[in-house]
């Protein structure tokens, strides 16, 4: 006799989606360079984002990097003492910078992508020093008039607060190491380079105090 195929549907997996995790926001970590400190007139150079995603044991990990280079945008400026820490060469002919609405299409891209592949609402910006970066694409965002911008537009989770909580530093490179972590100050202020630290950062102190299963 032939046995029917089993109708009892596929057991769930053991331990919660990440939709159910940060009350349906995906965390992506965020880092910019910039021209300056000030969102309001500094232009905005580089942006990365990684949204973090789960292993096969539910545990965070950092996702793929999605990353831009911008061309500063009109009656910005650019304080050449950050480009002497960043090491950003406007003019490089291998830049291949982009436009603030092209490259912010690019990254909003990715990262609704992620959301949707773990089926939460919106991403929640990750970053050390969160507001900072939060602030340059907000500003960016409001200059395109870019109307699909999938991040919070002012909760964040900064990862200063994580690294002081947890290992007593809020310095990102002394936080790594406290934790760990590799960190190379030679690669510092490149945007994935911070972003691939900051993710790695953010999932060490995520995993040991977010319980991976379902209580």
């Amino acid at each position: 006799m032939t046995q029917e195929p089993s109708s009892t549907p596929a057991a769930p997996p053991p331990f919660r989606r990440m939709a159910e995790r940060f009350r349906g926001f995906l965390p992506v970590v965020v880092d910019v360079e910039t021209g300056g400190f000030d969102w309001t007139r500094h232009a905005l150079l580089e942006i990365a984002a990684i949204p973090i995603e789960l292993d096969a044991e539910g545990r965070f990990v950092p996702g793929e990097v999605a990353c831009v280079h911008l061309d500063p945008a009109p009656g910005l400026e650019i304080d050449p003492k950050s480009l002497e820490v960043t090491g950003i060469d406007i003019g490089h002919p291998f830049r291949m910078a982009k436009a603030e609405k092209e490259g912010l299409d690019h990254i909003f891209a990715a990262v609704r992508a992620a959301v949707r592949r773990h089926g939460c609402q919106r991403a929640i910006l990750v970053g050390h020093n969160a507001h900072f970066d939060l602030n340059f694409l907000n500003a960016a965002v409001a200059r395109v008039e870019h109307k699909r911008n999938p991040f919070h537009p002012f909760s964040v989770f900064d990862t200063v607060s994580l690294g002081g909580i947890a290992y007593g530093q809020t310095v990102l490179g002394r936080a790594l190491q406290a934790a760990g972590l590799a960190w190379n100050g030679d690669e510092a202020h490149s945007a994935v380079y911070d972003a691939e630290r900051t993710a790695e950062l953010f999932c060490k102190i995520a995993n040991a105090w977010q319980p991976a299963t379902a209580p």
